[in-house]
């Protein structure tokens, strides 16, 4: 709080219709900061007194600690202009000054109230003098102003005011405009409402309008006497604990996660005076899949169901956030279990009738569904991946069979009335529908993961099935639609390509991390001939040409992004600049950092730039040196250090020991500062010059073997 005498609590508040609960807390922010920011360029707040935003389903309002009922008054300087044009032979105004003071609002003055001062080129008039603060009630009008027309609306309204000729465009109609600062109202209007210190309290527990006698006194009266919670954060708080506490008396829990986090605030985007009630349905009821019963719960009817706690099984009980709060709330409860009850009926009945029909017999249906106008059914895009995940399965150690028949049930319950209901469970219906029909247990496994983000466990035995799945799906995806010009355009991204690519690079690590895939060994199954045998499986001339190699550079670009955040950038360039395989991108990236801190690695990145930039102009280089040609000392040091080093250093390499690898190079430090101290690369003789070219091409190759070092020069 303020110690200024003159500063006064100021609330502004705007009741309206019901506002969009998932945006409710984004919109009270906006409109207070836009407030906020407005009385404060104004000069109208006294210091850094506290700012809170409020929202309710119907209000959107802000209280200010220190608001001044004037600003401080303002010095001004205002540059007019030469007083060679601005005043006559006797040093009375023009016409151009007079319309130029008019124009500032500074017409009061004349020629003796303005002041003259040389700029170094010329004499020039200024006017200068205090100007009176802005006032609030003039300032606050100008706040409301931009708070309601920069709000993040999500779509706006269009409405007709009460004279039945005048139309505005808000998020929601507005009912009443509250303004007080201390006890006074301050006269401002927006949406075609004058201020006053008239509120709304709880549609259906209040009795009527709410007089509020102070701004400081607003919080308080809606809470008592309006019964409305106004804060979005204390009222979420407030359902938190109440869950916490109902959930613990059952010896049961909510559960975790960004679902019930997302539930919890659009439950209290919907509600003003929450109270959190128990409810129950037919233990009969649990015999469909869980998460049929949660969605339904949580989606259809913001319920948040209750588990046990040890087992984390679905129990038969929820609890239900409601906006009232009777004497009696049997009637709540009981309608709030009738109303849920036919939702969980019908959910059982999908799921009855689903398991009448094999999920195989399903797949041929898929004919039917449209996969992309230009790629084909649902039906053919499943041959695509099946074939691919054929291919793929046996160079990972894997079954061909498992992994095609799970590529083959993939999108087989896309069919299935309960995914027709909620698309939200598609995957994770067919696992179930596959495991009723008796399924081998690594095809189940793969259908619940294949839509996952990305892969995030090492790949076993036991996932194996579930990770060839999940990588050709992404394969097929990303050339699919790139190939056929639908490419992610800045922050478009409709087929998800950012994310399928994420999602294949999760799978070479994780790949890497459970042993199918050794940093030691140039797999069969790299990236680029996945994305190979991918593109091979459409119809010719159907991709534009070079689609592989477009995705190819598109998964590494997302890789480098994500190795950013972790890794140094040199590093992370030098290692991509040879697009080495997926899987051993991580330690390249990890033994280039740790050769950046060896003495010799400055001066060696610095070489390795320099012998690039060489071998770029030369014309031609012959394919090997000959030793017979090196007459200088230095040269044939080099020639030797490279003989030397090249096969411990391949050796390392081909290990999967790149640190090791990059270690033996720094060897060659001395040997590479002598040759370019005491060697004239581009000697006279041509043959000399080619085979000093040709020597450095040697050593080209073997400095950049891991990496290439020219990305570390600094």
């Amino acid at each position: 709080m303020s110690t200024n005498p003159n500063a006064r609590a100021l609330v502004v508040e705007l009741v309206t219709e019901e506002l969009p609960p998932k945006a409710l807390d984004a919109l009270g922010q906006a409109f207070a900061e836009g407030i906020r920011k407005t009385l404060d360029a104004l000069g109208l707040l006294a210091g850094p007194g506290a700012c809170a935003a409020y929202a309710t389903p119907r209000r959107l309002a802000v209280r200010l600690d220190a608001v001044l009922g004037q600003a401080p008054d303002q010095a001004y300087t205002e540059k007019l202009m030469p007083a060679a044009i601005g005043l006559d032979a006797s040093g009375a105004p023009t016409p151009a000054l007079l319309k130029k003071l008019q124009a500032k609002g500074l017409g009061h003055l004349g020629a003796d109230g303005l002041t003259r001062r040389h700029d170094g080129k010329q004499d020039v008039l200024y006017a200068e003098g205090t100007a009176p603060g802005a006032r609030l009630a003039d300032g606050l009008q100008q706040a409301l102003d931009y708070a309601v027309t920069h709000l993040p609306i999500p779509k706006v309204m269009q409405y007709q005011l009460a004279d039945g000729r005048t139309s505005v465009k808000f998020v929601r109609p507005a009912q009443r405009l509250l303004a007080l600062w201390g006890t006074d109202v301050v006269p401002v209007r927006t949406l075609g409402l004058e201020a006053g210190r008239i509120t709304l309290g709880h549609r259906f527990l209040e009795a009527g309008p709410l007089a509020i006698e102070s701004a400081e006194a607003w919080a308080d009266r809606l809470a008592a006497d309006g019964r409305v919670v106004p804060s979005f954060a204390d009222r979420r708080a407030l359902i938190a604990r109440q869950l916490a506490e109902s959930s613990a008396s059952l010896g049961a829990t909510i559960g975790q996660g960004a679902e019930v986090e997302a539930l919890l605030d659009e439950v209290a985007a919907l509600v003003e005076y929450p109270t959190v009630y128990v409810g129950a349905f037919e233990e009969a009821f649990l015999a469909v899949p869980p998460e049929c019963l949660i969605l339904t719960m949580r989606l259809n009817q913001k319920y948040f169901p209750l588990f046990d706690p040890a087992t984390g099984a679905l129990t038969h009980r929820f609890l239900i956030v409601s906006n009232m709060r009777p004497a009696d709330p049997v009637h709540i409860i009981q309608g709030n279990q009738r109303v849920v009850r036919p939702r969980l009926a019908d959910a059982q009945f999908f799921y009855q009738t689903d398991l009448k029909a094999p999920l195989a017999e399903r797949v041929a249906g898929l004919a039917d569904s449209v996969y992309h106008n230009k790629l084909g059914s649902q039906l053919q895009r499943t041959e695509r991946v099946e074939a691919l995940a054929r291919w793929l399965a046996p160079l990972l150690g894997g079954r061909a069979e498992s992994a095609a028949r799970a590529a083959r049930l993939a999108h087989a319950d896309l069919g299935t009335q309960m995914v027709g209901e909620f698309p939200e469970l598609q995957g994770i219906m067919g696992a179930y529908y596959a495991a009723h029909d008796g399924e081998p247990a690594d095809v189940v496994r793969a259908l619940r993961d294949q839509y996952r983000i990305r892969l995030d466990e090492p790949v076993t035995d036991d996932t194996l099935t579930a990770a060839v799945l999940f990588m050709a799906e992404r394969a097929e995806t990303l050339v699919g639609i790139w190939g056929i010009g639908l490419a992610p355009t800045g922050e478009r991204d409709p087929y998800g390509l950012r994310r399928a690519a994420l999602g294949l690079i999760s799978a070479y690590e994780q790949l890497t991390a459970g042993g199918r895939l050794q940093a030691s060994q140039d797999s069969p199954a790299r990236l680029a001939a996945l994305l190979e045998r991918a593109a091979a499986g459409f119809a010719p001339g159907l991709l534009a040409e070079g689609t592989a190699e477009a995705v190819l550079d598109f998964v590494y670009e997302r890789y480098r992004n994500q190795l950013a955040a972790a890794c140094d950038r040199s590093a992370i360039d030098a290692v991509l600049a040879l697009r080495p395989p997926l899987h051993q991108v991580a330690a390249r990236v990890q033994a280039c950092e740790r050769f950046a801190t060896l003495p010799e690695a400055e001066s060696l990145a610095a070489a390795n730039k320099r012998v690039s930039n060489l071998l770029k102009k030369a014309d031609d280089t012959q394919p090997g040196f000959d030793p017979a040609l090196l007459a200088e000392p230095a040269e044939r040091q080099l020639a030797d250090t490279i003989a030397r080093l090249e096969p411990q250093a391949t050796a390392q390499l081909r290990a999967g020991d790149f640190a090791a690898s990059l270690a033996t190079l720094a060897q060659a430090r001395a040997a590479v500062d002598a040759f370019f101290t005491d060697v004239m690369v581009m000697a006279e003789d041509p043959r000399v010059r080619a085979n000093r070219l040709a020597l450095l091409r040697s050593l080209h190759g073997l400095m950049n073997q891991v990496a290439d070092l020219s990305r570390l020069a600094r």
